[in-house]
């Protein structure tokens, strides 16, 4: 990968769509949309595939960076490579689209899909080939897909060809999810002052409270400075809500019977505490199932060596799971 980053043959570099910003800078942002990055490892090409990148709850589209990266040069390498754009997305009460006072209630997978919707018309942009949602996100792009099947987006919306649901619980979601940690973390959150003293009092603090150093950290990183002290990167509130959300909705119906012309690649990572052992023999069922040229398809894929955070625990297999797929249905 460092040999590809290097030759002149590829270049790097992110955009402002904004045309009152000159320069190179990572983050894009445009009146009422979401803030998004974009990774082009290869020259404009009159014809380009684009990937939506979805980060999970109280996460930012700067937690994929790396990963999507390394798959913008894995598929640049390919030779029948037709060129790709990575687009990582801030979801709505994450990351920079936080400062989007427009994207109001109710915070849901539904509004936070047809953001992105919004987002492909407001840029003029070709509607996404691929969509990777990771937790949270794989709801959001389950989301997408399903109200673009619908006809919610207008005549003119294009059904992706692929969505990768990374160890994203397809249907409702109880509390026994991670034994309630992800509700833990929220209502400990939720118990603090709006800014704290400093990343390192927070991350100290909530290994205290019993949470793992690691997660305590990866907290800690979604803090943002703001005067003397440091507050969240996030809308806690309106995150709170998006989980909710994300508990509440079920997309097995998408999976049973999937449009035409969708794959659905679900990952389910090999140590994750997720999953159910019916959720995980249904999906199995699912994909075993032979299917007409009516329908679409659902793939299901194990990600060894790995817990939730995929893109973290192993990268490298991730890639190799994605990847050679994604030069499939090109």
């Amino acid at each position: 990968m460092a040999r590809n980053i290097k030759n002149q043959k590829f270049l790097q570099f992110y955009r402002f769509l904004n045309p009152l910003t000159v320069g190179s800078n990572r983050h894009c942002r445009s009146l009422e949309t979401l803030a998004y990055e974009e990774i082009r490892l290869t020259p404009e090409r009159p014809k380009e595939s684009i990937a939506f990148v979805l980060h999970g709850l109280l996460g930012s589209g700067r937690n994929w960076r790396s990963f999507s990266r390394s798959l913008a040069s894995k598929l640049a390498s390919s030779p029948s490579s037709v060129g790709w754009r990575m687009v990582l997305v801030d979801l709505r009460n994450h990351g920079k689209s936080v400062e989007d006072k427009s994207l109001g209630p109710p915070h849901d997978m539904v509004n936070a899909a047809r953001d992105l919707a919004n987002l492909v018309t407001s840029q003029g942009w070709a509607w996404p080939d691929v969509v990777i949602g990771h937790s949270m996100g794989g709801k959001v792009a389950l989301q997408f897909a399903e109200s673009c099947a619908r006809g919610e987006y207008g005549e003119s919306a294009a059904l992706p060809r692929q969505l990768w649901v990374l160890d994203s619980v397809v249907g409702e979601v109880s509390t026994r999810e991670s034994n309630g940690e992800v509700e833990k973390v929220l209502q400990t959150l939720q118990s603090l002052p709006s800014s704290v003293p400093s990343r390192k009092w927070l991350v100290d603090h909530m290994i205290k409270l019993g949470f793992s150093k690691s997660l305590s950290e990866w907290i800690g990183s979604n803090l943002k400075k703001s005067g003397e002290s440091e507050t969240w990167a996030f809308d806690l509130q309106g995150a709170v809500d998006m989980f909710n959300s994300y508990r509440e909705k079920s997309y097995w119906s998408l999976l049973e019977h999937p449009p035409k012309g969708l794959q659905v690649a679900i990952v389910r990572a090999e140590n994750s505490d997720r999953w159910s052992t019916d959720e995980i023999q249904r999906l199995e069922t699912l994909a075993a199932q032979k299917r007409n040229g009516s329908e679409g398809i659902v793939s299901v894929h194990v990600l060894p060596n790995s817990g939730h955070w995929v893109h973290v625990d192993n990268p490298k297999g991730l890639l190799e799971i994605i990847a050679p797929n994604i030069e499939c249905s090109t």
